[in-house]
């Protein structure tokens, strides 16, 4: 049955000449992945049909994924994504890369809590093993759907209180505003890995299922460490980005695990 079982031949006829002209633009660069599709009005006007018709466009497209509307004040109707960017050569928050991209970012925070670090953490944290630490463990949304799962670790000397405030929103933001404090040297490794079945239940995927595992050790501009994170992305919801200048960039090393090399810019800056 038709989803539009009053429209007649006419109407139908201007929906799928919009809806080529709207795909159109996609498909020739005019409009890009993350881009806003602009007001209701704007958008008839552009595609010169009422926005009755505009809406069943829109819905056409939102159903085959080709658009995501968005509810709210802040939202609208962006060009879909196929997948989230995850560009490693820019050091800003996740909710920060999601919203450029034109996704609404949430966050689960799963648990926070005091802990002693253990060997790996205290290694690289250059703190003895035991040291007291804020452990945070989140699951990161996009539009509602989750895209990463991430544990974090600070020095819990360095940042008192922490735990007595909102977790939801960006690490960095949090400690620059909080503590200001910055990552300024920051290396991180990239590898694929099967998720377990816990990680899959909480990431809504298959047991077993490819993720990309970003792990990450961040200084300050004194050479202070202050986080150890252990990322874990969807696979299928996930492309990675790398820029490297080759004059700045050198291979350093093999890591302990066979799998994983490890690429330190001689200079890594935050975004802004």
């Amino acid at each position: 049955m038709s989803p539009h079982p009053e429209t007649g031949p006419s109407d139908l006829r201007l929906v799928d000449e919009a809806r080529h002209r709207l795909l159109d633009m996609i498909s020739s660069g005019a409009l890009r992945p993350g881009d806003k599709l602009g007001t209701e009005r704007e958008l008839a006007a552009t595609l010169s049909v009422s926005r009755s018709t505009l809406r069943q466009v829109l819905a056409v497209l939102a159903q085959a994924g080709v658009v995501r509307r968005v509810p709210g004040r802040a939202g609208g109707t962006f060009v879909a994504h196929s997948k989230v960017d995850r560009d490693l050569s820019v050091i800003v928050g996740l909710p920060e890369y999601l919203r450029r991209q034109g996704f609404v970012a949430g966050t689960q925070v799963l648990s926070a809590t005091m802990t002693g670090a253990d060997d790996l953490t205290a290694a690289h944290l250059d703190v003895p093993a035991g040291t007291l630490v804020v452990d945070i463990v989140r699951i990161r949304l996009a539009d509602a759907v989750p895209i990463s799962l991430e544990r974090v670790r600070l020095p819990a000397d360095l940042v008192p209180g922490l735990l007595e405030l909102p977790l939801g929103g960006s690490i960095y933001d949090l400690l620059e505003r909080q503590y200001a404090m910055t990552p300024q040297d920051v290396i991180e490794h990239l590898e694929v890995v099967e998720a377990s079945p816990d990680e899959a239940a909480l990431l809504g995927v298959a047991d077993r299922a490819p993720l990309l595992a970003i792990t990450r050790t961040s200084r300050t501009a004194d050479g202070v460490p202050f986080e150890f994170s252990d990322d874990l992305f969807r696979a299928d919801r996930t492309c990675v980005t790398f820029r490297t200048k080759a004059e700045r960039a050198e291979i350093v090393g093999r890591a302990a695990s066979e799998h994983a090399v490890d690429l330190r810019a001689a200079e890594t800056r935050p975004a802004g």
